[in-house]
């Protein structure tokens, strides 16, 4: 007899693809969260010119992130996704409340420590929902349920500002303290919405539940005709990753044969964080008080406006991801975001006495361009472009990319502006903007409307 699922009462698919993106509003919350903390937190320590430290303990979560990636990847395929992302709404709900209580006595190493840990979580989000999400989609709509995922991340970036600005007249002491620790909040409604989801159909078949796994189909297909071929489809390819398990290395993933379409998801993952995105939504109050010498603590409107930038662009991209080809899509947006960075770099030297406040317009035409393209396509494109044989191995090697290329910015940004003009650092990531169209261009299959076998077929012949 196999297991039996818990919950018999049918469960509506709306509340299955809700709760199962909601991790995004965690990875997102963190994100933003220390871009308006940051100003009071320097203020309470004494780190206004500690650059370093600044830049450690902004980063530290990136830095538990790569580990906490990979982790979970591996921990999910033996306890399940649901399972894992619960345990991750645990070690955030820890991680947040321990960031609230910081010590002031060398506070900023344990505050360094507790986010690695946080990292941790975040870093585990941000593989298991995804893979959740796709595992539950139906193929017509992978694209779009990309981007839910895309809009509960950006959501949760928007709430942390808003927490941030309202909080923004309490002392220095407790604001950022309440800052932090309210991220248990949205840790704990994520427990409770994932306790009463489904596990992964894919799942579900891979330990031999088969039966459980038709149960769920029926929560989230329409008919039992599509529910029947999507189970043979999952048993027939459940079959055929414990063949190539046996036979794959990490040598494998960078063989003649599968090269291309390994560096091609790899590179468009580390690119997406090389072009320095997260300097802006880590750092936009510093940056906007180094270029009009305004506290930062009173800039705290900027990071909502490119917040509500961020929400809009997840929702256009939505809208349009299944009518535009990714390359294009890819090609444009870097395109614009590359110009957005160089510009102001341009005009500073045609015009000296340019407005201090232009750059901070230019970033806010990055991130719409950003919003729509890079942002939500890497980890279409990601989850599309990688053969079966490597897919496990690959996805986690574009996971890790990621995330150093997130904790490199972080780390770098606030050194870099110390020693250099703020123009001059933002041209720097223009350059690699263009360096990621060139690459798109060059090195990048289109993946829209292909099978993941015509993809596959395509990127071998290379």
């Amino acid at each position: 007899m196999e297991k039996a699922v818990a919950t018999e009462k049918k469960i509506s698919s709306k509340f299955i693809y809700f709760f199962g993106s909601f991790g995004g509003i965690l990875f997102g919350y963190d994100i933003g969260v220390m871009t308006g903390a940051l100003p009071f937190l320097q203020i309470d320590w004494g780190l206004q010119n500690e650059a370093g430290i600044v830049g450690w303990i902004t980063s530290s979560v990136m830095l538990g992130a790569i580990f906490g990636g990979a982790l979970a990847g591996q921990l999910s395929d033996k306890l399940g996704r649901r399972k894992m992302i619960l345990l991750s709404a645990i070690v955030f709900t820890i991680g947040s409340i321990l960031s609230g209580i910081s010590p002031n006595h060398q506070g900023e190493y344990y505050l360094i420590a507790v986010r690695v840990f946080l990292g941790l979580a975040v870093g585990a989000a941000s593989a298991l929902v995804p893979a959740y999400m796709s595992e539950m989609a139906p193929a017509k709509a992978r694209g779009s349920l990309s981007g839910l995922n895309q809009t509960m991340i950006v959501s949760g970036m928007l709430l942390s500002y808003v927490v941030d600005f309202l909080l923004k007249d309490l002392p220095e002491n407790w604001a950022w303290r309440l800052m932090l620790g309210l991220a248990a909040v949205p840790a704990i409604i994520l427990f409770f919405g994932v306790y009463k989801l489904p596990e992964s159909p894919r799942f579900l078949v891979k330990s031999g539940r088969e039966a459980d796994a038709r149960r769920v189909l029926t929560y989230i297909r329409e008919n039992d005709k599509e529910i029947d071929g999507e189970l043979t489809q999952i048993k027939q390819t459940a079959n055929e990753e414990k063949k190539v398990a046996k036979a794959t290395s990490w040598a494998t993933v960078f063989s003649g044969k599968y090269r291309y379409l390994a560096i091609a998801g790899i590179g468009v993952a580390a690119f997406q964080q090389f072009q320095g995105a997260n300097a802006i939504f880590y750092y936009i109050p510093l940056i906007v008080e180094k270029a009009t010498g305004k506290a930062a603590s009173s800039a705290l409107m900027w990071p909502i406006i490119q917040g509500a930038i961020l929400v809009i662009g997840s929702l256009v991209y939505i809208a349009i991801a299944e009518k535009f080809n990714r390359r294009t899509l890819l090609i444009m947006g870097g395109t614009v975001m590359g110009l957005s960075f160089l510009l102001p770099a341009i005009i500073n030297v045609l015009i000296p006495n340019a407005s201090p406040m232009m750059i901070v317009v230019f970033l806010s035409l990055y991130v719409a361009a950003y919003s729509f393209t890079w942002a939500p396509l890497t980890w279409v494109l990601v989850g599309e472009v990688f053969p079966l044989a490597i897919r496990g191995r690959a996805s986690g090697a574009a996971s890790s990319a990621n995330w150093i290329g997130s904790f490199a910015v972080g780390l770098l940004f606030p050194i870099m502006t110390a020693h250099m003009p703020q123009d001059a650092v933002f041209a720097i990531f223009g350059i690699i903007c263009m360096l990621g169209v060139l690459f798109i261009l060059r090195a990048v299959p289109e993946t829209k409307g292909r099978t993941l076998e015509e993809i596959e077929e395509q990127g071998t012949n290379k």
